[in-house]
């Protein structure tokens, strides 16, 4: 899986039904998650701070969390604290 391979098939894709003009909505419908509701939250863990081509499409309004576990480590309690910064953040959805 890449993200920017997944964008890539999804405009194919509309190209290829003789899509003319491209909307988000469009390219949204034909991600491999299209059927998913996007992401609120993304937790990285093993303390990068990079999305490393993942779900990019998607997580444009997530918030974003890092934590230096690793992920086999990543357990119930790493869950509740990502969650509990995540409730107190305010999020604006993309407006200023």
């Amino acid at each position: 899986y890449g993200a920017r391979a997944e964008i890539v098939d999804a405009v194919n894709s509309l190209l290829r039904d003789g899509v003319r003009e491209v909307s988000e909505e469009a390219i949204s419908g034909r991600l491999y998650t299209a059927n998913l509701p996007d992401p609120d939250l993304v937790i990285r863990t093993s303390g990068e701070m990079r999305l490393s081509n993942f779900l990019l499409w998607q997580s444009a309004y997530a918030e974003f969390y890092s934590t230096p576990v690793y992920w086999p480590e990543f357990r119930k309690a790493d869950l509740v604290k990502a969650l509990s910064e995540y409730q107190h953040r305010e999020r604006r959805f993309g407006a200023v």
